[in-house]
Formats: structure tokens, sequence, C-alpha cells
């Protein structure tokens, strides 16, 4: 359809099955209860960008590009879906904080996940807030290929 949301299109369906059966492989559990066999890829694909917790992506490579982000994190990073998808994703932390996210997400790429991490983060209008408790993972696509790292939390609080 011409009028397709970005988040609805074939291409963004598909990177959401990835992201939400790399987070079951990574931490065992759905990160959203509609997650269960047998749903459609659209249904799955609305439910996550409208589920209440920040949700993003990045693609893999030396400057990794935002790949995906729900209505959470659009909200929070205070911007809309084409100013973001693209984007370095390094450019969602502060200068100052950017080693230190580097750091957690070479660990997480070590690892194929991380629970618990924290940092820094700014949003498209320069305010500044902490995330707490979480969660960072290897998105795997269907050749068993790393295709990105995702990102969720639901704890968080403005600097």
């Amino acid at each position: 359809m011409a009028n397709e949301a970005p988040w609805l299109t074939t291409e963004k369906q598909g990177l959401a099955g990835l992201l939400l059966q790399s987070h079951h492989r990574a931490f065992a559990r759905p990160l959203i209860a509609a997650a269960q066999p047998g749903r459609s890829k659209r249904l799955l694909c609305q439910t996550l960008f409208a589920c209440g917790f920040p949700v993003l992506a990045h693609s893999t490579g030396k400057d990794p590009k935002l790949s995906y982000s729900n209505a959470s994190a659009l909200q929070l990073w205070e911007t809309c879906w084409d100013e973001l998808i693209g984007m370095p994703s390094r450019l969602t932390a502060p200068d100052s904080e950017r080693a230190e996210r580097s750091s957690a997400l070479g660990q997480a790429k070590l690892l194929d996940a991380v629970r618990n991490y924290h940092g820094i983060r700014i949003s498209r209008k320069g305010r500044r807030f902490m995330i707490n408790k979480a969660r960072i993972w290897t998105i795997w696509d269907a050749e068993e290929r790393v295709c990105g790292q995702a990102a969720c939390f639901s704890d968080w609080w403005w600097l």
C-alpha cells in the first residue's frame, strides 16, 4: 500500500519478527505476549510498535544505523520515524557517554545478550535521560547470521 505506515512495510515486518525471535532466543522468554507461534507478522509488528516500553534496533557495521523504533522509543527520543530510522545509533547517546555505550554493545555482541544495562541517552531535542535495567541482544536472521542488535527497557527517568 502506498500509504502504509513505515513500521508495517514487508521489510519491517520481517525485521520485527527476527527481533522478537532473537529476544526469545537470548532471554528464553517473549518480548511481548503476542509473540506466539502462528500470529500474523502484521499483527506482531503492530503490537510491538504499540507496546508500552521503548524498543530500538540497529544494523551491523562500523557505524550502525537505527533500523527499528517503536512508538514508545520515538516518543522518548522526541522524534519521528523518518528522522530516527537511518540515523547512526551512536547519536542516541551524548558524546560523553558514547565510549561506555560502545563498550556495552561490544559486550552484548560477545555474549549475544546482556541484562541490567544502564546509561545516559539524549533525545533529538537535547534532553538527557537515564535508562536502567535495559536488555540488549543480537538479532539473528533465518540463516543464523548476525543482522543487528536490539535493546528494550521500561525503567528510565529524565535527568
